[in-house]
């Protein structure tokens, strides 16, 4: 019987090929798209691609595909992202080149044959600006044509191209740009580490999920029928059906078995190397070879380890192509399986003795010629060869260099896994091997010492930069034991120690750097004690800002100085200009912030870069100087952009956020915060950017959002590492909210909790608003102000350092809000706070002094004419910019004071009016509708009406804005 290898048809598929083709049209109008195919091995997820690529062919549309390899945690680190863009530089040279200019280096850490000079040499932060520039090669080819990009097998992926895919599929982009990932569902348990990423995507709206189901029994009928060239008898059609259970792959291979055993149908298992048993010897070796390696079995590399005269080779060869067992690489270099399924197949059938015997062979002809394989893959299949025939010494040898290797393609995770292997065979081999090793790279300050130690330095930061926080900190706990004699490698081990119980939100790291300076007082000048001083002098400014810290930062910047380690003595002055820039009146720690950011770039050094254009934007803001923070905040993110510093630049947009929204450019505020989200990293990044959010809404009049955004902040902001800059701002909107929504109690309790734990106590750039905020709660409550708060909110500011005019003119908004919160509520002292702020560029903040100004003269009976003026000037601004709340307030105000024709009651009907006024003396409905007489369901409407009119979310918070905006009067 002829039969055809594969159904000549495409089966069953009609759904999702729809699916998929419509993605693919959203994406090519120019809104990027991503699609996550799963199914259970031999489903038919590559058929599914091939036919949806297949009906791209003659448009402008270009596609690459990457396939992930089977090896483990061994595996080839970015081996399909490699592939694809060496397919898109074949296919768009030109392109690739432009897009990538000037990042050669960098993106040689992939794909090396991009690069004159290959890959240069390592610096923190070159792992980011890789997953930047290959989102931006991908986003500049896709601005012209629709590129397709296909990554298979993601159960395979290793560490690096999982965070990479990630990263992708996280950030916002524009073009004409698909991608679409594939995985087995059956081999994804639990504990498989594709889950995190694939929990991270579900929640992502831009990522579409689609199934690829077994086939039902028509299905298989139309498939069989196209691979048997008839319509297959009933009995056969059962039993096929029955065996495969509808999985694509295996009901060809019970076809074909049929038809080749007239009629008789085999185990699954047994079938799939009957297919092989049927090739003669020559062809099962090559085979049998072929399954052991790591990726495509190059024909070079086949011919030096089949061990057998070429024409052999090539006979045996092409049974295994006709038998359908292996297929030749698109571009004709070598040889893969046909089916994955084939390969494990294949690979588990070996016997123990057969398989060391291979991987021998194989590490055996890469050593006599490594220009079998590619250059950048040499180290990593030595390794995973000679680990496989168990000859621990050069397994051993090669897993260092496989660990430098990783380490230089930023393949942190990769790194870790091959360090765990020498870990392993460490005490495998003689000591005279251990000595002979290859060195490793030398970490950040590290002293080099015993080498089993020097092993658990390197891996301990591998596992940092991997994201592997657990496993950094047990690696870590695991070498101090061995450090008893050596203080000042120990002192290295409890720095690290103290960032990564940081990350982990386990502690403030504070235990861990004091034990580290223990350890090192009284030892000669070293690097380790520089790196210490810098990271308690940065510790102190972001834990506790004051003149001890300053002090620190001032020891850490004459020590680098002294040991003449540029970066550190830089790193340093950044720390103390930040410390000083509460007090800096002349601007001469800001000169020098400048000096340090130009030197940082002229330097090239990643990470005082990012740092210095991260904190140079906030602190201008902190000194009042928001429209050059915006144009630092400008520079810092196309600096960013082109080093591929995304988590930084998240940080420099939500500064720039910040300035813009202070000068009441709003809108772009909003659009600063939406950048800030698309490549934040970090939850703490992200929890700043939802607080913010999150008090703009509040501002706009959308309490319900706003508490949704609140929430979102405080889960990801929850930790023991407690920072001032992130949470003082973080406890303003939080008592903000509260107060808007009636719950006057929990705004009090949230201020206490924050006072308690030393928020307000500084830095004077977010304790400033927070205690205002405060003051203005105690002065807006229907009762008295608690004496308690307001005595701890007049304490708090006379112990902040008030001496910028931003602050000074702040401070007078806080006298009058709290001269109203004790009864006093003085004309003269909200003038004042109008004069001083109208001298700066903060709108908002200004028309909270021309409000409480028109108040205060409203309240003393004089000047009605000025408090016209006053509201005028206030309700123009808060229009302007949208703030809603204020606007309300603004409009209460003018109807108290004759000076406007009231609107009508918030929109209220008079009804709705008399309504609100018994919801605020506590009636329910049943009570409404005995006053007014009207039905319980008419008042229960009425009161709908009027939280939807009011945008209350219950009863008490509409009793509270009546009350505030003058409604109830």
């Amino acid at each position: 019987m002829e039969i055809s290898p594969v159904s000549p048809v495409f089966v069953g598929r009609e759904t999702e090929l729809a699916e998929l083709t419509r993605t693919i049209g959203v994406a090519d109008a120019g809104t990027p798209q991503a699609v996550i195919v799963r199914g259970e091995a031999g489903v038919g997820k590559t058929r599914l691609i091939e036919e949806l690529l297949r009906s791209l062919s003659g448009t402008e549309a270009v596609a690459a595909v990457g396939g992930c390899v089977e090896v483990g945690g061994e595996a080839l680190p970015f081996a399909p992202f490699a592939e694809a863009l060496r397919t898109l530089a074949r296919l768009l040279p030109d392109e690739i080149r432009e897009a990538g200019k000037g990042q050669e280096e960098v993106l040689a850490r992939i794909v090396p044959d991009l690069s004159e000079h290959g890959a240069g040499p390592g610096r923190d932060g070159d792992m980011a600006r890789l997953f930047e520039l290959t989102a931006r090669i991908l986003e500049r080819l896709a601005s012209r044509r629709l590129v397709v990009l296909v990554i298979e097998d993601l159960h395979w992926a290793d560490a690096s191209t999982r965070n990479l895919l990630g990263y992708l599929l996280r950030t916002r982009r524009t073009g004409r740009l698909m991608i679409i990932a594939t995985y087995r569902s059956d081999d994804v348990h639990r504990r498989h580490p594709l889950l995190p990423l694939l929990a991270e995507v579900e929640r992502q709206r831009s990522v579409r999920r689609l199934e690829v189901a077994r086939l039902n029994r028509v299905e298989v009928t139309k498939q069989l029928a196209g691979i048997l060239g008839v319509i297959p008898d009933p009995a056969l059609l059962n039993e096929v059906f029955e065996r495969s259970d509808g999985n694509a792959f295996f009901v060809e291979e019970l076809a074909r078995s049929y038809a080749e055993r007239s009629g008789g149908l085999e185990d699954l298992r047994e079938l799939l190397l009957i297919r092989v048993e049927a090739l003669p010897p020559d062809g099962q070796h090559i085979v049998r070879i072929a399954a052991e390696s790591i990726s495509t079995a190059g024909y070079a590399l086949l011919k030096a380890t089949a061990d057998l005269p070429e024409d052999r080779l090539i006979e045996g060869l092409r049974s295994a192509v006709l038998a359908r067992v292996l297929v030749p690489t698109p571009d004709g270099s070598g040889y893969d399986f046909r089916h994955s399924l084939m390969r494990e197949a294949v690979s588990d059938s070996l016997l123990p003795g057969e398989r060391s015997l291979i991987n021998r062979r194989y590490a055996e002809a890469l050593e006599a010629d490594p220009t079998l394989v590619r250059a950048e893959e040499v180290a990593t299949r030595l390794a995973r060869h000679w680990y496989h025939a168990h000859d621990n010494e050069k397994a051993l040898r090669m897993g260092v260099l496989a660990s430098l290797e990783a380490e230089k393609r930023y393949a942190y995770a990769e790194q870790l896994s091959f360090l765990h292997w020498v870990m392993e065979l460490w005490d495998r081999v003689p000591a005279t091997a251990r000595d002979d090793l290859p060195a490793l790279s030398e970490p950040d300050a590290y002293p080099h010492g015993e080498p089993y130690v020097d092993v658990l330095a390197a891996a301990s930061v591998a596992a940092r930069r991997s994201g592997e926080l657990d496993r950094s900190l047990h690696l870590i706990d695991g070498a101090l034991p061995l450090l008893a004699a050596d203080p000042l490698r120990a002192a290295w081990f409890w720095t690290r120690r103290s960032g990564v119980t940081q990350d982990l939100n386990r502690g403030d790291g504070w235990t861990e750097l004091a034990t580290a300076q223990e350890l090192v007082a009284g030892l000669p000048p070293s690097a380790v004690h520089a790196d210490l001083l810098v990271q308690i002098a940065d510790w102190g400014a972001r834990h506790r800002p004051g003149p001890e810290s300053r002090a620190a930062a001032e020891r850490a910047v004459a020590y680098a100085a002294g040991m003449g380690d540029e970066e550190r003595e830089l790193n340093a002055r950044i720390t103390r200009a930040w410390l000083n820039s509460e007090t800096d009146i002349d601007g001469t720690g800001l000169a020098e912030l400048y000096a340090v950011r130009q030197r940082a770039e002229e330097l090239g050094a990643i990470g005082l870069v990012a740092r210095a254009n991260h904190n140079l934007p906030s602190i201008l803001e902190g000194m009042g100087r928001s429209a050059e923070a915006v144009r630092a905040a400008r520079h810092g993110v196309e600096v960013c952009r082109t080093l591929g510093l995304a988590e930084t630049e998240s940080w420099v947009h939500a500064n720039m956020s910040l300035s813009l929204f202070t000068l009441g450019r709003w809108a772009e505020s909003d659009a600063a915060l939406d950048q800030a989200a698309a490549v934040a990293q970090s939850y703490k990044a992200r929890g700043v950017v939802a607080a913010r959010r999150s008090h703009i809404l509040m501002l706009r009049g959308e309490p319900a959002a706003a508490e949704t955004e609140m929430a979102m902040a405080r889960r990801l902001l929850a930790a023991q590492d407690l920072q001032p800059q992130m949470l003082v701002s973080l406890a303003q909107y939080t008592m903000e909210l509260a107060a808007l929504r009636g719950r006057r109690d929990d705004a009090r309790a949230e201020f206490r909790r924050a006072d308690a734990a030393g928020l307000t106590a500084g830095p004077v750039r977010y304790a400033l608003p927070m205690l205002i905020a405060a003051a203005a709660i105690e002065a807006d409550a229907p009762d008295a102000g608690t004496p308690a708060i307001i005595a701890a909110v007049r304490a708090a500011a006379a112990g902040l350092p008030i001496v910028l005019p931003v602050n000074l003119a702040l401070a007078k908004l806080l006298d009058a809000e709290l001269a109203r919160a004790t009864g006093h509520d003085d004309p003269g002292s909200w003038q004042d706070a109008v004069e001083a702020i109208s001298r700066l560029e903060h709108p908002y903040a200004l028309t909270l002094a021309h409000r409480g100004f028109a108040r205060a003269l409203l309240d003393t009976q004089r000047r009605r004419g000025e408090a016209a003026e006053q509201l005028a000037a206030a309700g123009r601004i808060a229009d302007r910019l949208g703030a809603r709340i204020l606007s309300r307030d603004i409009e209460a105000l003018a109807r108290r004071a004759g000076v406007a024709e009231a609107p009508a009651s918030l929109g209220l009907t008079p009804r709705e009016s008399t309504v609100l006024r018994l919801i605020a003396s506590g009636y329910s409905n049943r009570r409404i509708a005995e006053e007014l007489f009207i039905s319980e369901k008419t008042a229960g409407t009425h009161v709908s009406h009027i939280l939807a009119k009011l945008g209350a979310s219950g009863r008490t918070e509409a009793a509270a804005i009546a009350h505030r905006m003058g409604v109830l009067t």
